[in-house]
């Protein structure tokens, strides 16, 4: 209670914002839509829309509890949250399970939830912590603020790379890499980063990264190495979204994706659906819902009542677009195969609650804005 009525002076029905509430739900609605015609012709197809349906319901419930909760106080929740969330990355070292396919062991069985990725949480849970410490740079603070700021991101990635799930791993490097441009940290660190990048490259090819990662990359820059087998389904995902052609063949009508040609299209590959049944118009449609809900949080970051909510709707905001973007990019074979799901769409209880609880946070950031910031006080 002490959270919730810290919001007592909030109109919650004049301040919501709706435009963002439902558009996420416009997106939600198609993604169960879609959905359900991916997982038609699946054994546990029904399986898979009972846990999806449920994952949405509660996700809906979670984003409107968290929107009560002023943001503010995640700054103490935050680090209840961040601890939880390492600690079960440590736990699926041990305990974790996975198929070989999917290349990562990242899954916790839990009682009467079922299969549950930590990974999830631990990405908005980092967002929420080093957002504080990004505020205090933001207010001159930065000499003591970095070193925590590398730490607390250090350690959640390194466990999941130690799944391993190196496109988890990506999706914390890039939204880390945008709360630092928009912090405003010198340009020289960040090309000192970039550069040690490319010096490590070759090591990283040689003993980091696993066979099965490596012809991810190789297939990516030419699927016809290995059309059988490690290239099969980006050759097969483009040949379904290009032959949707102009409108599409329909829901529940699609060759390829009714026949199962497209490996994992209820999840990684769920784009291939829309592009296949719905057409490009559908699958503009779709990415112009999207379009709407980053350029919303966005407008939100801008004008948070301080840099602390700027920070974690910048933070949220760039988790959400990375997905939005490697999901898509991958599935028309412009990016590399990393199983990442597209939010909101794909079948995943853990991805559902937490891009709902993210969306949560955001929409208390925006009930809360007073003035616009990213600007030096004066």
């Amino acid at each position: 209670m002490y959270f919730v009525e810290k919001t007592k002076g909030i109109n919650f029905f004049k301040q919501f914002d709706y435009l963002l509430f439902f558009s996420v739900l416009a997106l939600t609605t198609i993604g169960i839509v879609v959905l359900s015609s991916a997982t038609r012709m699946l054994p546990d197809g029904g399986e898979i829309m009972r846990k999806q349906a449920i994952s949405i319901v509660l996700g809906i419930i979670v984003a409107i509890i968290v929107s009560l909760i002023d943001y503010k106080d995640f700054k103490i929740i935050g680090i209840i949250l961040y601890a939880a969330s390492v600690g079960l990355l440590v736990l699926v070292l041990y305990k974790g399970m996975g198929r070989e396919e999917w290349g990562s062991r990242s899954w916790l069985a839990l009682p009467f939830i079922g299969s549950f990725q930590p990974s999830e949480l631990a990405k908005t849970t980092v967002i929420i912590v080093t957002s504080v410490f990004f505020e205090r740079i933001k207010e001159g603070q930065g000499k003591n603020n970095i070193p925590k700021i590398l730490l607390l991101a250090a350690v959640p990635v390194a466990l999941i790379m130690a799944q391993p799930d190196m496109g988890t791993a990506m999706v914390f490097i890039f939204f880390f890499a945008v709360m630092i441009f928009i912090c405003g940290i010198k340009y020289r660190y960040i090309l000192i980063a970039g550069g040690a990048f490319l010096v490590s490259a070759p090591f990283l090819w040689l003993f980091v990264l696993k066979e099965h990662q490596k012809w991810r990359i190789r297939t990516f820059l030419n699927p016809e190495l290995d059309r059988l087998d490690k290239g099969w389904q980006v050759i097969r995902s483009k040949l379904a979204i290009g032959s949707g052609q102009l409108f599409g063949k329909q829901l529940y009508k699609g060759i390829q994706t009714q026949s199962g040609s497209v490996p994992i299209q209820e999840s990684d590959f769920i784009f291939t659906v829309i592009g296949e049944e719905l057409g490009f118009i559908g699958s503009v449609a779709v990415l112009a819902v999207i379009f709407v809900i980053l350029m919303r949080c966005l407008y939100i970051a801008k004008n948070s009542r301080d840099s602390y909510g700027s920070f974690l709707a910048v933070g949220l905001t760039a988790m959400l677009g990375f997905h939005f973007i490697e999901n898509i990019g991958m599935c028309v074979g412009v990016l590399p195969v990393t199983g990442i799901p597209l939010p909101f769409v794909s079948a995943g209880g853990s991805a559902m609650l937490t891009n709902f609880f993210a969306i949560g946070i955001i929409l208390s950031v925006s009930m809360r804005r007073r003035r616009t910031i990213f600007n030096s006080p004066q």
